[in-house]
């Protein structure tokens, strides 16, 4: 009986032995937890590897799991991203470690030695770590519930690029919209907004109109980039959000986790309406916008 014993323990720790050094997908683990949701994780991510030494851009396989391929020295070191949401305001993290040309020999040495693979994955994710709290502490976002947006007749640009260029086009088209509508003598109906008519996830591009609430008239100006039209109210999900108008979109996420925490069915052309230029400056975190993603009917 205690012979049987021995070769069940034998044969265990054998698989076990086995299953670590040649079938573990990764060679490194490090957890922690960010006081924020999953989509400002993912937009960090994306930010700190710019200032990398990649090999590779990142990879998405959805909103909460990407891949990085990080050089160090004559290794390539994988990044396996995993980001759970476990409230509105707090994730954790899961950074799924490993070295291509070393894997074996990190395995093995790991349970025994402080490696130089464990000291420098530490040092990179801390690094991470710092710049995501700081990123953090420079915005706010407040979900309010349930609201109806209001109907507006509206001249707006429409314009193209990526999440991060949306401020860039909104302010340097402020100047000309506002100004061409002024010579005219045309009456505003309200702050400024962005409708986005189309937002791809995957690649973080988004198609959008920067609207001016006007009260409409006969005399409003015709110019081949500026288009009339009148904007349909909705019910949505509103959130304000405060901070640099760059990272407004930081409360998309929050709007995407809220509604589907709640099973809220959505459509994922958010609104935002601004209520600060930009171009005057200021402290950032007084700058305000009311973000809206609406309701499906």
């Amino acid at each position: 009986m205690k012979k049987k014993i021995v070769l069940i323990l034998g044969a265990c720790l054998l698989v076990g032995l086995v299953w670590y050094l040649f079938i573990k997908p990764y060679d490194y683990l490090v957890t922690f937890k960010a006081k924020t949701f999953p989509g400002t994780i993912n937009q960090t991510i994306k930010i700190w590897d710019k200032t990398m030494n990649t090999i590779a851009n990142v990879e998405q396989k959805n909103l909460n799991q990407l891949r990085q391929q990080l050089k160090f020295g004559d290794s390539v070191h994988i990044y396996d991203w995993d980001i759970e949401p476990i409230s509105d305001s707090l994730s954790k993290v899961r950074v799924y470690v490993t070295d291509r040309q070393h894997s074996l020999k990190n395995k093995i040495a790991i349970p025994f030695f402080d490696t130089d693979f464990e000291k420098n994955t530490k040092k990179t994710l801390i690094d991470f770590n710092e710049k995501l709290k700081e990123h953090i502490s420079k915005f706010k976002v407040k979900i309010v519930g349930q609201y109806e947006v209001k109907s507006t007749y509206c001249a707006y640009i429409s314009l193209k690029g990526t999440q991060y260029e949306k401020a860039n086009g909104m302010m340097i088209n402020y100047p000309f919209l506002s100004n061409t509508l002024a010579e005219k003598k045309v009456k505003l109906n309200g702050t400024p907004f962005v409708e986005v008519t189309n937002w791809d996830i995957q690649t973080d591009s988004i198609a959008y109109n920067f609207c001016f609430p006007i009260i409409k008239s006969d005399s409003l100006p015709i110019h081949e980039e500026i288009k009339y039209k009148q904007f349909t109210g909705k019910k949505a999900l509103k959130a304000v959000y405060n901070g640099n108008y760059i990272t407004s979109d930081r409360a998309w996420y929050a709007l995407l986790d809220h509604a589907k925490k709640n099973k809220i069915e959505i459509e994922a052309n958010p609104v935002e309406v601004f209520y600060n230029n930009p171009n005057f400056g200021g402290d950032e975190l007084n700058w305000k916008a009311e973000i809206y993603m609406p309701l499906k009917d």
